[in-house]
């Protein structure tokens, strides 16, 4: 659901959720009202409430598609990869490149665009962190098995650190009305990160 979608190949749920991603990108710090929101996809209220019964249910279904987006995608990268240190920097990569291409969607991530929303929302966002963070360390686990690499912390503590390290960049991305882009630097800078978390016996 990027904004290169065409929408006159969407369906009228998911003309909704991308004009409410488009406006999270658009008007940050600024409230989304339904009545906004109507207007932006052209159609009444009642019409909103016919495809989400809440507002928070338009939060979910943009979360459904991040989730969805993300670990389709991981799934595919373990498939592809079996080195375990392409293989984490695959899926921060994927994060990365997934924040810069839906803007909007990253003020979802880092929370503030759920502020005044349902405690659900931002527990089912917690989870999505939580879920890369328990794959990377799940692949850091498996590589000192298989290929003799160890972190110079726990597997647990590198996983954290990895993980805060992306989470970052996306949080530098809204913070600067998303002109510093989560992906410029990232080679170099994971380039340190391997040398300082991982080792080989």
């Amino acid at each position: 659901m990027t904004e290169s979608t065409p929408t006159a190949t969407l369906s009228r749920r998911d003309q909704i959720l991308q004009a409410l991603a488009h406006m999270l990108e658009t008007s940050p710090g600024q409230t989304i009202t339904t009545a906004r929101l109507a207007k932006a996809v052209g159609v009444s209220e009642a019409a909103l409430y016919r495809h989400f019964p809440s507002k928070a249910k338009m939060f979910e279904g943009l979360i459904e598609f991040i989730e969805d987006t993300l670990f389709s995608r991981v799934n595919r990268i373990l498939q592809e990869e079996q080195s375990a240190v392409p293989r984490v920097e695959a899926v921060l990569t994927l994060l990365l490149a997934f924040a810069e291409r839906n803007p909007g969607m990253c003020r979802i991530l880092i929370g503030d665009a759920l502020a005044g929303e349902v405690e659900r929302l931002r527990s089912r966002v917690a989870q999505v962190f939580d879920r890369l963070e328990t794959q990377i360390k799940q692949i850091i686990r498996e590589a000192e098995i298989r290929e003799g690499i160890r972190t110079t912390v726990t597997s647990t503590q590198a996983a954290n650190l990895l993980l805060a390290a992306a989470e970052g960049k996306i949080n530098q991305f809204v913070r600067s009305e998303f002109k510093r882009k989560p992906t410029d630097d990232w080679k170099t800078q994971w380039d340190v990160l391997t040398q300082a978390v991982f080792r080989r016996d």
